[in-house]
């Protein structure tokens, strides 16, 4: 039976080069830096390491989750505007949740393939720091005596109330779907921040980060706005959560859950960061003389159970693979959200996947998710590996809160 589900081929759609922030620490040093001025450094510097001129983009698709300052409705076209796009051309804000970063590059290929723009600018931009405690309920005035409402807006937004549980809970149920252990899990996790520290030592990473540092961000007719980093600090260049972290350290960590699985050790990082990449057709690149990165073949997204929502990127790349023709051992690397290390084991086990081939760089639980920010990021890494490991193709994939599921398929046309 074919797998039902939402699917994106692109024939001509490419990327051309990206970049992104540091991805640093909750309360970390960039905690208190607006996620539009984020995006806005990422767009900046996607757009020069392209060489594509802001007044050849014909479209702004940007993504953010949580919101990071009371402006955030106009954050895409602030980022466009800031960044260097002409004023007449449109911007966007695209939302799938954790698989928000994919679905900008699903507009910007359908933008691309329909004859809409040339070339487009996405831009995923996150700040975890900058949750706000929030109330819905106050509008109206406070009653004498009632309950105060407000929250921590990072929080609540873990639980899906259709299911009635929470994020984590949903890698719990694949625990015990796919019997995996804590032993199992942590030893994922271990694997995972290993690989990202020797990426990390060996100047990979570097490779796709631009650093932070105090600056304005001007626009002639208009406010400047910009970045200025706290105290004595004057740049920010590195990713701060990879870190040696042996199995017998995790196993000490305590479980969210009693019984359960996952650890604060083994999850997801919570992280700030922005990534953004300059995505064009191969006519423009050819005119223009770029030398694109890889080509964007297609996309997918899918919907599965709330409750294992986590299980999501498994029938999105099972999707992927059918409508495409190519078979999983065709597909040489694989990145798929760590958004819990029992979820992404749960994935890998319900298609067979070669863990060899799976986040070879390290992982969200080593790296951090910063939601909006990572398909973008997770793909710009897929481009930048399968270029230096000399294959063809990889998928980047995410399970999305709610139930749902997004993969991206790449194409290394130089292998």
């Amino acid at each position: 039976m074919a797998t039902r589900g939402f699917f994106n081929a692109f024939d001509d759609v490419w990327l051309l080069a990206g970049v992104r922030t540091p991805m640093v620490d909750y309360c970390g040093a960039l905690g208190h830096i607006s996620p539009t001025d984020l995006g806005i450094k990422a767009a900046r510097e996607a757009l020069a390491r392209a060489g594509v001129p802001g007044d050849h983009i014909g479209s702004v698709i940007a993504g953010n989750m949580a919101p990071g300052d009371f402006d955030q409705f106009f954050l895409p076209r602030h980022i466009g505007l800031y960044a260097g796009v002409p004023v007449e051309v449109p911007a966007i804000m695209a939302q799938r949740i954790c698989g928000t970063g994919f679905e900008l590059f699903r507009q910007a290929g359908e933008h691309i393939q329909g004859g809409a723009c040339d070339a487009a600018l996405v831009v995923g931009t996150e700040n975890m720091t900058r949750n706000p405690i929030a109330a819905f309920d106050h509008r109206t005035g406070f009653k004498l005596g009632a309950p105060v409402g407000f929250k921590d807006y990072m929080w609540e937004a873990l639980k899906d109330p259709a299911a009635g549980i929470n994020m984590i809970q949903t890698a719990e149920n694949l625990a015990k779907q796919y019997g995996i252990t804590r032993e199992e899990v942590d030893a994922f996790a271990s694997a995972s921040f290993a690989k990202a520290v020797a990426a990390q030592e060996s100047g990979f990473l570097a490779g796709e980060i631009v650093p932070v540092i105090s600056e304005k961000f001007e626009l002639a007719g208009y406010k400047p706005r910009g970045i200025k980093l706290q105290g004595k600090l004057t740049e920010v260049a590195t990713d701060t959560h990879p870190r040696v972290s042996p199995v017998e350290v995790l196993a000490k960590l305590r479980a969210v859950f009693e019984g359960g699985v996952q650890t604060g050790g083994n999850s997801s990082a919570l992280v700030d960061a922005a990534a953004a990449c300059v995505v064009a057709s191969g006519t423009y690149a050819k005119a223009n003389g770029k030398q694109a990165l890889a080509r964007v073949v297609a996309a997918s997204a899918v919907g599965v159970p709330p409750e294992i929502m986590g299980i999501g990127p498994a029938p999105a790349i099972r999707l992927l693979l059918e409508r495409t023709g190519l078979k999983l051992g065709d597909i040489a690397r694989f990145e798929v959200n760590e958004a819990q290390g029992a979820q992404t084991l749960a994935v890998a086990r319900e298609l067979g996947m070669d863990l060899d081939r799976l986040n070879v760089n390290g992982g969200a639980i080593a790296l951090g998710h910063p939601l909006a920010a990572t398909g973008v990021r997770l793909t710009l890494t897929l481009a930048r590996e399968l270029q230096r490991s000399g294959q063809r193709y990889g998928i980047a994939s995410a399970c999305v809160g709610g139930g749902q599921g997004m993969a991206l398929l790449i194409e290394n046309k130089e292998a």
